[in-house]
């Protein structure tokens, strides 16, 4: 058995696991968890990138030796380094105001329709592209050598070495999803300087050995490498996906639900656009084809303006309440910056005609009902945009452990969900880095190995399905 160092990062919290694979086994223990909590300066919201950094280096003392190190994370921001390497001011976070009305400006260069045909990418304010232009006329970006994604900024003070991910350069929306690089077309329009990025990597790549100054910081005995991982959370996530079959649907959930298909090709067509269904790249070069859904950020905002109260005792009390009283769209951006979510959920029932949810419980249930029916009708029409019939939904990240929206799930969708892994982007972290050592094989035998050593729980879909029609016309009707 060999050890790998997994770092997995979150929007709102960090941790290291340490994952041990042998031929038939995989096991995974958390070595360090610590917090990502983003700071508002007066210049904007702004992520914490030292401590993360201060985080990942006490979680790489707390995991002892290791046989390699691989770094996954959030999508879509980055750093910026001067000319010496040294980082130019804390990373923008992707929650800031900075890219409000900046779209409407690049879609005059580069129509939506173009955009979509050459990127593959669903419209988000926050993407790469929309910040670039947003910080253009800056004096940090004008001073910049070179841009690094967030794992590839860690990746660089780890090492030396500077990447750019495949996955996560993906989500920049300046990849062509066909050819697998840069879109220098999109870039060139937009006034976008492609020699700002390192070189792209590929899941498995090496990426550098840990320098002598972190291997002193965190007592490993080198040499340790660090290998490159699908270094999006998501695509990670996808990568640990327990499926038997190519007929899945798979929801990554956390602060984002991302609910989609795994497909060998992009699907770019006018119908996709209109979608707002995004192309991906994930392991081995396969497209994820999904939507971005709010996710249980709903929930996080709400539990964090209650005062946190126990999570157990309010899934309880929420399965109390009659389903699907009041639903909203929990793919509405107007649901994307923090502050006084209990309130602007009352606000969007009320404005919608429905039930004004009042109690925690009622919020909760209004919650996971609505993300519920998001799930279901991003598979839906996933599987009819992209002709990918699914008979199985699996669901993986850490709503896995949430019971009843795995079983709202199932009965939205009408289908047979699997729940688990609830680690699943640190198992694929980790997996990738085994497979690059040789002690697994190809994504079939990855997939398997995890469909025999992890805790998996299915549940059935039950209930009338006229019901999830009926609340899926309150949100779509004029």
């Amino acid at each position: 058995m060999k050890s790998y160092a997994a770092v997995d990062l979150g929007a709102s919290s960090g941790r290291v696991m340490v994952g041990r694979v042998g031929p038939e086994s995989l096991d995974l223990t958390e070595a360090h968890r610590f917090p990502n909590r983003p700071v508002r300066i007066p210049e904007g919201l702004r992520w914490d990138i030292l401590s993360l950094y201060a985080g990942v280096l006490d979680g790489l003392r707390a995991a002892g030796q290791v046989d390699s190190v691989g770094i996954d994370s959030w999508a879509v921001d980055y750093g910026l380094l001067d000319a010496d390497g040294a980082l130019i001011g804390n990373p923008v976070h992707y929650r800031d105001a900075r890219t409000e009305g900046v779209a409407e400006k690049v879609w005059a260069t580069v129509p939506t329709a173009e955009l979509y045909a050459a990127t593959g990418l669903q419209y988000a304010p926050f993407n790469t592209l929309y910040q670039l232009a947003a910080a253009r006329s800056t004096g940090q970006l004008s001073s910049a050598e070179r841009l690094l994604l967030i794992p590839d900024l860690l990746t660089y003070w780890l090492t030396g070495e500077a990447g750019t991910e495949i996955t996560n350069a993906s989500t920049t929306q300046l990849i062509d999803p066909r050819t697998r690089d840069w879109s220098c077309d999109v870039a060139a329009r937009l006034g976008i300087d492609l020699e700002l990025f390192a070189p792209l990597r590929r899941p498995g790549d090496p990426a550098g050995l840990l320098r002598p100054h972190v291997l002193e910081e965190t007592g490993l005995t080198g040499p340790v490498p660090v290998t490159t991982v699908a270094s999006h959370d998501t695509a990670s996530a996808v990568a640990a996906v327990p499926a038997t079959t190519e007929r899945f649907a798979y929801i990554c959930t956390g602060t984002w639900s991302l609910a989609g298909l795994e497909l060998d090709a992009p699907v770019l067509s006018e119908a996709s656009r209109a979608a707002n269904f995004t192309n991906e790249l994930g392991l081995d070069g396969t497209v994820r084809y999904l939507r971005n859904i709010m996710g249980l950020w709903l929930l996080q905002e709400c539990v964090r303006e209650w005062g946190h109260p126990d999570l157990g005792e309010l899934l309880s009390a929420a399965a109390e309440p009659p389903p699907l009283r009041s639903v909203v769209d929990a793919g509405d951006p107007g649901f994307l910056a923090p502050g006084r979510m209990p309130s602007r959920i009352a606000d969007a029932c009320r404005e919608s005609g429905q039930p004004v949810p009042e109690s925690p419980a009622e919020i909760t249930r209004c919650i996971l009902d609505s993300l519920a029916l998001a799930h279901r009708r991003a598979i839906t029409e996933a599987q009819s945009l992209a002709d990918h019939p699914v008979d199985v939904v699996h669901i993986v990240g850490g709503g896995a452990r949430n019971a009843l929206l795995c079983q709202l799930t199932a009965d939205a969708c009408g289908l047979t969900v699997v729940a688990g892994p609830a680690e699943a982007a640190a198992l694929g972290n980790v997996l990738v880095q085994a497979r690059a050592h040789g002690l697994v094989g190809d994504r079939t035998a990855m997939r398997r190995l995890l469909g025999h050593t992890q805790p998996l729980r299915r549940y059935e879909p039950r209930g009338d399905p006229a019901a999830w029609r009926a609340a899926e016309d309150r949100l779509t009707r004029p």
